[in-house]
């Protein structure tokens, strides 16, 4: 799924490459917001689908998602419980409460974008609000790693470290989901190579300017992280019932800080 390492650094796109890269990541930012504005009460994932399909091929791109290994959607729609790779469909119902986290991808011209984002229909309890805004606090931070010279794993212990730091300043419990995690991207949606949300400083590729990594914190409310995959082979629960939010930027290293690739307007 993300090949193979053949290098001690990640990839380097050229400042072209870059500006294709956020084409394609501008065209999921906006589709990621008008599928959180259909997101009501009511709606079904699947009304949520079709949203996201139009607009994208609209704008000229390719949903990524559709049809890879399989994949029956044009976005992950994975709602409370559900982690990620939820299928969408007309038989999950949106209701008051919910936290429903988007994944989503766009391929424009050969060149890949990729995001998620996790947001409340109508409103979320307090500790479910609090996760969710943890798991996007943790994500701002651990983008800030995106540095020349640092090494892939600086940005999981970067997210690591944020993960804890939610924890105290929201006083919840939070369990970062084993597995799953970010990954490089370009002209195809998973490149080598994997990047986990926690371990240690120091080790993997270094980065380098023009350095791309899709970064995805997934954290599980209450500490407990086990989880299970649905008989569809997709749909990927926690074993208890915990609420789990996905938040997910494609993001590049540049000389000037870290640059994301997939903004939202």
């Amino acid at each position: 799924m993300f090949g193979r390492s053949r290098k001690g650094v990640v990839t380097a796109r050229t400042a072209g490459e870059l500006d294709a890269m956020e084409a394609a990541g501008r065209i999921v930012g906006r589709t990621l917001i008008a599928v959180r504005d259909a997101a009501v009460p009511g709606a079904t994932t699947g009304d949520l689908d079709e949203v996201a399909e139009q607009l994208i091929r609209e704008a000229g791109a390719i949903p990524s998602f559709k049809g890879y290994e399989g994949f029956p959607g044009s976005i992950c729609s994975s709602v409370n419980e559900v982690v990620v790779h939820g299928i969408p469909g007309p038989d999950t119902v949106l209701r008051d409460g919910d936290l429903v986290s988007i994944d989503c991808g766009a391929i424009l011209e050969g060149w890949h974008g990729d995001s998620a984002w996790s947001f409340g229909v109508g409103s979320l309890a307090p500790d479910v609000a609090a996760l969710n805004d943890a798991t996007r606090e943790v994500l701002e931070e651990g983008m800030l790693a995106m540095l020349p010279g640092n090494r892939l794993t600086d940005v999981s212990h970067a997210l690591e470290v944020a993960t804890r730091r939610a924890e105290e300043r929201h006083g919840v419990s939070l369990g970062i989901v084993d597995g799953f995690g970010g990954h490089g991207i370009g002209r195809e949606m998973h490149e080598w190579p994997f990047l986990a949300n926690e371990g240690k400083p120091g080790r993997g590729p270094r980065l380098q300017e023009g350095s791309v990594l899709a970064i995805e914190p997934m954290l599980v409310l209450g500490g407990e992280t086990d989880t299970r995959t649905l008989s569809d082979d997709w749909t990927v629960v926690t074993v208890d019932g915990s609420p789990a939010s996905h938040w997910e930027h494609t993001v590049a290293v540049t000389a000037d800080g870290p640059r994301i690739l997939t903004p939202r307007p």
